[in-house]
């Protein structure tokens, strides 16, 4: 059966109805309340609900890979836990099976994090995120999962992306010629910022030596959505559906990026600094880890992505809605190259070298 179709019939059987009268009993959960918070029916659907029982409350959660890297996600969430890092653990059901198997769908329950999320302009949450961050790679740096499971990795050779997406946005310039409708032309009147912003982390990339960059255990979604700070002030980290043995300075620039890229903290070079320099303190980074953040940080994605999805579907696509999503994308075009050529400074500064 197609995996839409199956999805569809899927529906039906997620009803909090269904969940309640099939699930919750092989956790003794019987007579607890449950609401679905989430759902998500794309191919990889998922769905969320939260649990209350008495005065416990849980997380119940449909994920959408298999078995295997489950038991990885698993042994990430332990390895974490036994290095006395905040993380709710996967409750055993009545079998004593970490998770559930109904109609092919995979269940697994959680302690609820009760708490707030991350206040990205609190500069104590995101100071504590950095120093949360550093010591979960340095607990997982020799990480281990348990037989049995895929071995999720990373690994791949951001030179190597970073240059065909370099290629492509000269490639979408000549078809932004060629078309010279609102889009083309938002994308040319960007083109120049944008370009310098590719150049530079081309170049860099190229002088990269993927292997001195220092590898763990990455989170890989470690955005304010999947930190939480309890009532307590302590640090929690939910959410480890993407995490796989990578480069620390992947974990690091997804985080980053997320963080500066809003209008509150948009390309603030000093938050960025004080954020690496305390993750430093605890897990030193190699000169190449802060190339790698560099690279990253530089490339700019939106503007590349939005163009590849609009011109690979420009018969088909809302042209407004496209243009719309460009012109937000670049309007901080020049608070990143200011960023960018400041961080570089900042890294020849830091290893004596020229970049």
């Amino acid at each position: 059966m197609p995996s839409t179709a199956k999805n569809i019939n899927n529906i039906d059987l997620l009803s909090e109805e269904n969940v309640k009268k099939h699930i919750l009993p092989q956790y003794n959960l019987t007579n607890a309340d449950i609401s679905q918070i989430k759902f998500k029916d794309t191919d990889k659907q998922r769905a969320v609900y939260k649990v209350q029982y008495l005065e416990e409350c849980y997380c119940l959660k449909k994920v959408y890979y298999s078995v295997k890297d489950l038991l990885f996600v698993y042994s990430a969430i332990e390895w974490l836990y036994r290095n006395n890092i905040n993380v709710p653990r996967i409750l055993k059901t009545k079998s004593n099976s970490r998770f559930i198997n109904y109609n092919g769908m995979l269940f697994i329950l959680t302690p609820w994090v009760d708490g707030i999320k991350c206040d990205y302009d609190n500069i104590d949450h995101v100071l504590a995120c950095s120093t949360n961050l550093a010591n979960m790679h340095k607990a997982s740096v020799n990480f281990t999962p348990i037989c049995g499971s895929n071995i999720k990795e990373g690994y791949s050779t951001l030179g190597t992306s970073i240059y065909k997406h370099y290629e492509s946005l000269l490639n979408f310039s000549n078809l932004a010629y060629k078309y010279d409708d609102t889009f083309s032309r938002l994308y040319l009147q960007h083109f120049d910022s944008s370009i310098k912003l590719a150049e530079c982390s081309t170049n860099i990339a190229y002088d990269m030596n993927q292997d001195n960059l220092t590898k763990s255990l990455c989170h890989l979604d470690y955005v304010n959505k999947n930190i939480i700070f309890d009532c307590n002030n302590e640090i929690w980290v939910i959410d480890f559906d993407k995490c796989r043995n990578d480069y620390c300075a992947h974990d690091i620039s997804y985080c980053l990026r997320r963080l500066l890229k809003r209008d509150s903290t948009k390309w603030d070079l000093e938050l960025a600094i004080s954020f690496l320099e305390l993750y430093d303190k605890i897990l030193p980074l190699s000169l190449d880890d802060y190339k790698y953040i560099l690279v990253y940080l530089a490339f700019p994605q939106r503007y590349w992505k939005i163009s590849r999805d609009y011109y690979g579907n420009i018969n088909k696509c809302n042209k407004k809605a496209f243009s719309n999503l460009l012109n937000n994308s670049t309007n901080k075009n020049e608070y990143q190259l200011d960023f960018v050529f400041g961080f570089k400074s900042y890294i020849e500064n830091k290893f004596k070298t020229i970049l």
